[in-house]
């Protein structure tokens, strides 16, 4: 059963802020100028280095501002409160962590992940069987990493991914092909860690 970042057992892991810096991810990488802690971009630059060649990583979201979160949080619970008049307040909390992280356990707000693709030589983003961003409403449930119903080179290419960021130790949250993270509470989870190694961040500012 997938695990989301609802889930008790992600707010029960301990925080033990290492106090690393955010960084800017190089150009090449993200020409949208995303932060990161500076293990994470470490991880980054190594997995990039890792793909075949004439493929890229292309990052486009990183450190993410509590006031941002909340805003996004905001905006697709109005819209699952919608699509299911009535809806418990935990119900509807599981359902947003689906697409959107509590404020607590945020690994965005932590500098701890990012939100990426695939590009290949001339910068053009690869199929990898929805847009960044899709919500499990608006994608069919083809957001989720391992969903059916996607080609066989979005496969691929969501499999390319898992290979070379899994090898330098990050993890993906199952239901955001996209989306993957290395120090926070959901990583410490995953990985078994004791703890997580970076939490929330009051302000971005980068070493």
């Amino acid at each position: 059963m997938t695990i989301l970042l609802s889930d008790p057992r992600v707010r029960a892991v301990p925080v033990v802020e290492c106090g690393e810096p955010l960084v800017l991810l190089p150009r090449d990488l993200s020409p949208a100028g995303a932060l990161v802690r500076a293990g994470l971009a470490q991880r980054l630059v190594a997995a990039d280095r890792l793909l075949p060649a004439g493929l890229r990583l292309r990052v486009v979201e990183g450190f993410r501002p509590v006031e941002q979160q909340r805003e996004i949080i905001a905006s697709y619970a109005a819209e699952l409160c919608g699509l299911h008049p009535g809806i418990g307040a935990g119900e509807l909390e599981r359902l947003t962590s689906r697409f959107v992280s509590p404020v607590d356990v945020a690994p965005h707000v932590a500098g701890a992940a990012v939100d990426l693709t695939l590009v290949d030589v001339c910068g053009e983003e690869l199929d990898l069987g929805t847009p960044i961003d899709a919500t499990p409403e608006a994608s069919d449930g083809r957001c989720w990493f391992a969903a059916d119903g996607i080609g066989a080179d979005a496969r691929a290419h969501r499999d390319l991914l898992a290979q070379v960021l899994g090898d330098q130790g990050l993890v993906n949250y199952p239901t955001e092909w996209w989306h993957w993270s290395f120090g926070d509470r959901y990583w410490a989870l995953a990985t078994g860690a004791q703890h997580s190694c970076y939490g929330p961040l009051a302000a971005a500012v980068a070493a």
